[in-house]
């Protein structure tokens, strides 16, 4: 075994060689602080895919033991991953997929484990080094590994600071989350997310989030020559893997550009309306007949020819497929509440790309509860961003299955665009995306109707926020930046960069590169040409929320106000009696605080939140509802009031005060039968009272 013990800025690490997984092509242990990690590299060298994409997967996985905890649920194991887990496999995804030669065709996993977690090292940033390694280490030749490693890095500000690596503390208090892999001056792959603090949004200028990138640079730089250094004795020797070329016949190739030009213009024209390819399978065929070849074969040569033609579109005549000039962005239309039982909606098209946002009201009992390593009870997730992306949103026949990490990943991206925007703290608030249509940047269409659609249900806001996906093509010195990216440029260019935020500036934001890295050059204009289009969609979102009719008639009321601490428990009442009663006779939901004595209360109507109120108010003060139950007799008839209609019976208004309950048996003996069927057009009820025990009165009907 061979240790090597690595201190960086705020973080120290060890990486052990030749010790444990050496069945693998690749493995280390990792340490920092407390926390180990195993990651390992595999791959099939008998086995070759002849697909265009990189058959790479990636996998970190939580151990319950790390830190002396049962995994929770009935079955005690380690089973479906969290979100976690599965946004920090994306992230290592993104970040070392690019360095996968184009025609590599060997299935490839690579694998970490958190073996233990001290609850302070950050997983994500040490899980990326991890991986980062063993996958510099292993036997795989990989020429874009051959003179330098990948690195990780995390940036925070505190006090208009910049801190690189912050601890757990420090990112608690941090006005941003900024995640940066790269490998010497190349930047690989960047998330960003603006944090709420006292100080509101934090929305983060371009010139501020550029001196982030730039001392996440020099950091990046410095790392990966460390590791390049003192890694590169351990690494194995190389295998020898085929790596499938090109394989196009010139002749062949330059015959069928010059030949189907037309048809390709045709097809592209369709296609930057929609992101089916039926017209590039029908190009596919008819060159398959003439030439000769088989589907497989031709569909190389038209794949090809359909990337060197966007491409040469957008470098050499600065247009693109669908017309548009690189900076401008497409037509936009929103309407919103057009679902009349939904607290809030909203439909957002962005040219063939249309997104319908749904946003629900609830309270703290509606939040999501999930758990991390480290946290010792459920946590409480307050704001949902959920994404759906279904199969007719493409022009394609399926079935809508299980959420994929796809739509994880968009949704979390849309989450932390919105999150630091919205001004209250005491509401859950969830948002759907439902993607209707699709063609290029539908987790940016959702950010913007997930900004709109909270402020179509009444939620304050510091500032809309809107989204766009930007995109890139390059050639040699030449470069493009193309705002408003259609799905077409998307899969033939070079980089997808989605950036989302306010007025003042970014909230969050996400790029990969598939070329191998950006400059700085590049990386600036394309996050001014970014602000440009976002101040441009926000100009039309404002026109769109000052014409937002709310649906006051289902919108919940709701309101939190603090009372002594110690007065929480008299609300409660022995038992929950007191509260109990409270949310049965006025309809409503009751959050209590505690440790604070904030009460919060959640009504339909106006009139059951400030009855409710008023008698919580009643019982902090030591008044109540003073009832002489003992002047109840069995007998005495009264007409009383409706108060509640339940499954099982009716509770009735008594004359001195309190409800009376008329069991459903007294009623119908027909169980079939509703109650509120029964009683539609009734109000008031003639009661005779049968029993009284303490607080608890039967009563029957008085028959006429």
């Amino acid at each position: 075994m061979t240790r090597i013990d690595i201190d960086l800025e705020n973080l120290s690490e060890s990486y052990s060689f030749e010790y444990v997984a050496r069945a693998s092509n690749g493995a280390v242990l990792y340490q920092s602080g407390g926390s180990v990690l195993l990651a390992s590299v595999c791959t099939q060298v008998d086995e070759e895919i002849n697909e265009d994409f990189v058959p790479l997967s990636v996998q970190y996985i939580e151990k319950s033991y790390a830190k002396s905890k049962f995994p929770s649920g009935f079955i005690k194991r380690e089973g479906k991953p969290s979100e976690f887990e599965i946004l920090t496999s994306r992230l290592i995804d993104r970040t070392l997929r690019p360095l996968f030669p184009k025609g590599y065709g060997h299935n490839t996993s690579i694998i970490v484990m958190v073996l233990s977690y001290d609850g302070e090292s950050d997983l994500q940033l040490n899980a990326l080094n991890a991986a980062s390694c063993a996958l510099y280490v292993s036997d795989l030749p990989l020429e874009s590994l051959q003179d330098n490693a990948v690195s990780g890095v995390r940036i925070g500000r505190v006090n208009d600071t910049f801190i690189v690596n912050p601890s757990a503390r420090q990112l608690k208090e941090s006005e941003c989350d900024i995640f940066i892999s790269g490998r010497g001056e190349e930047l690989l792959m960047i998330e960003m997310k603006a944090m709420r603090t006292q100080r509101g949004a934090n929305e983060l200028a371009e010139s501020e989030f550029l001196s982030a990138i730039e001392l996440a640079k020099n950091y990046i730089s410095h790392a990966t020559n460390t590791y390049h250094q003192l890694f590169s004795p351990y690494r194995k020797q190389k295998l020898n893997l085929k790596i499938a070329q090109n394989g196009l016949d010139k002749s062949l190739y330059e015959r069928i550009c010059k030949n189907y030009k037309e048809q390709m213009s045709a097809a592209l024209s369709f296609m930057a309306k929609s992101e089916s390819l039926q017209h590039i399978h029908t190009l596919t065929s008819q060159v398959a007949k003439d030439c000769h070849l088989e589907q497989d074969e031709a569909q190389k040569y038209v794949f090809a020819f359909k990337k060197q033609y966007v491409r040469s579109m957008i470098l050499n005549s600065q247009k693109r497929a669908d017309g548009r000039g690189l900076t401008e962005v497409r037509p936009i239309h929103i309407e919103t509440n057009i679902l009349p039982f939904v607290h809030g909606s909203v439909l957002f098209t962005r040219g063939q790309t249309q997104a319908l946002v749904s946003a629900t009201i609830g309270t703290e009992s509606d939040a999501q509860n999930y758990e991390m390593l480290e946290s010792k009870v459920a946590l409480k997730r307050r704001f949902l961003f959920h994404y759906n992306f279904p199969p007719f949103s493409v022009g394609e026949a399926g079935i809508i299955g299980s959420v994929g990490r796809r739509e994880l990943g968009h949704g979390n991206l849309a989450r932390n665009a919105l999150q630091s925007s919205i001004n209250e703290n005491d509401k859950s608030i969830r948002l759907v995306s439902e993607i209707l249509e699709s063609n290029g940047s539908s987790s940016m269409a959702s950010v913007c109707g997930g900004s709109l659609a909270l402020c179509a249900c009444g939620i304050q806001v510091n500032s809309l926020i809107a989204g766009v996906a930007m995109g890139l093509v390059t050639e040699g010195d030449r470069y493009a930046i193309l705002t408003d990216i259609s799905g077409l440029e998307d899969h033939d260019g070079d980089m997808d960069f989605k950036v989302a935020g306010g007025y003042k500036g970014i909230s969050a934001m996400q790029m990969d590169i598939k070329l191998g890295g950006i400059t700085q050059e590049i990386l600036k204009n394309a996050l001014f040409q970014a602000k440009d289009a976002r101040t441009h969609i926000l100009s039309i979102m404002e026109v769109a929320r000052a014409s937002i009719v709310l649906n006051e008639a289902i919108l919940p009321k709701s309101e939190s106000f603090m009372i002594p601490p110690h007065k929480i428990v008299e609300v409660i009442g022995a038992g929950g009696k007191v509260i109990k009663d409270i949310i049965e006779r006025f309809a409503v939901n009751i959050d209590l605080v505690r440790e604070s004595g904030m009460v919060s209360i959640n009504a339909d109507n106006v009139e059951n939140l400030r009855k409710a109120k008023a008698f919580i108010m009643d019982v902090v003060s030591g008044g109540g509802e003073k009832i002489d139950w003992e002047s109840y007799k069995v007998g005495e008839q009264f007409v009383g009031k409706i108060k509640k209609i339940a499954d099982f019976g009716v509770f009735v208004e008594l004359p001195r005060g309190g409800d009376g309950l008329v069991h459903i048996s007294k009623i119908t003996q027909d169980r079939g039968q509703k109650l509120s069927d029964i009683l539609q057009d009734v109000s008031e009820l003639e009661c005779e009272i049968l029993s009284q025990n303490k607080n608890k009165v039967e009563l029957g009907l008085v028959k006429s």
